[in-house]
């Protein structure tokens, strides 16, 4: 049997699958990961729409910088085998996709037409609670900034507003792309997840607010599931314990997640100093961000 030609997902777009397809359909089981969905595919279904079916199904958790095998699963044998060539479907059966190439460690590259940034709970009834919150305000202020100045859409979620307040009067949410509230940790929620599928290319998350150990981590846990590149700004979260802040930068670290600093984001987004919008942040960030108790607590 012969091996198929891995599929490189950089494919038109999915939309309006199946239009106009013959009456006669065939149930296939499409497997992706842990996830397994049955659709039916018109009769003599080939390889090309094998994968546009998986987009379909799938597109919202396909990295698609990566290549990718279809599978066929063959009874003689009791496994899956790489699809043949010519292969069309004629009766009920169960395909996955699989990635063809382990993924290389993250190099940490940002650019703005690929990045967004979420701003998480930086709300008025934290600001008791969480060390150093007057730095990370003035911080996440520099960012959203930044991000103005450089065209990047900002993302913005409120922990249970009604209890705990908008997002604090320091922090400018002009132009922001949306402001959510949630009750969940993690802010990836529909709705965000929604707002992400509308921008195109975005590779990378630069995440910042509160709290550390808590709706940043988990957010940065669920994003690089995803397959999303995350960036924590350390100088613009924190906890309400240092111990946490401390130890739940550390696990993410350790996991690939990318733990910077405003300005090295700011800087990495211009790359020079002949970008059109480098005065302006320059500007931002001649004065230094605090150098606050955080420092000695990464």
């Amino acid at each position: 049997m012969a091996a198929a030609e891995p599929a490189v997902l950089a494919l038109p777009n999915s939309g309006g699958l199946g239009a106009g397809a013959p009456s006669g359909t065939v149930p296939v089981l499409f497997c992706f990961s842990v996830f397994a969905r049955p659709l039916s595919v018109p009769h003599g279904a080939g390889y090309e729409l094998l994968i546009q079916k998986f987009l379909s199904l799938y597109g919202d958790q396909i990295d698609m910088h990566r290549k990718f095998v279809v599978q066929l699963f063959a009874e003689e044998w009791g496994q899956y085998v790489d699809l043949p060539k010519g292969f069309a479907v004629s009766e009920r059966c169960k395909v996955r996709l699989v990635p063809l190439q382990i993924q290389l460690t993250t190099l940490g590259n940002l650019t703005p037409s690929s990045t967004v940034f979420f701003c998480c709970d930086m709300q008025e009834r934290f600001r008791p609670a969480i060390k150093y919150f007057g730095d990370i305000i003035s911080v996440g202020q520099r960012l959203l900034q930044g991000a103005r100045i450089l065209g990047i859409p900002v993302i913005v979620t409120e922990q249970y507003p009604k209890g705990l307040g908008s997002t604090v009067q320091e922090i400018d949410l002009t132009g922001v792309k949306l402001v959510l509230p949630k009750t969940k940790f993690s802010m990836v929620l529909p709705e965000v997840e929604a707002a992400l599928a509308e921008i195109p290319g975005v590779r990378s998350v630069v995440l910042f607010g509160v709290e550390t150990h808590v709706c940043i981590q988990q957010t940065a846990l669920e994003l690089v599931g995803r397959g999303v590149e995350v960036h924590i700004v350390a100088d613009a979260t924190s906890s309400r314990s240092m111990m946490d802040r401390m130890f739940a930068l550390e696990r993410l670290a350790r996991t690939g997640i990318i733990v910077t600093t405003s300005e090295a984001v700011l800087l990495q987004l211009v790359a020079d100093k002949d970008h059109p919008k480098f005065k302006e942040i320059q500007n931002l960030i001649k004065a230094s961000a605090p150098e606050s108790g955080l420092l000695s607590k990464v």
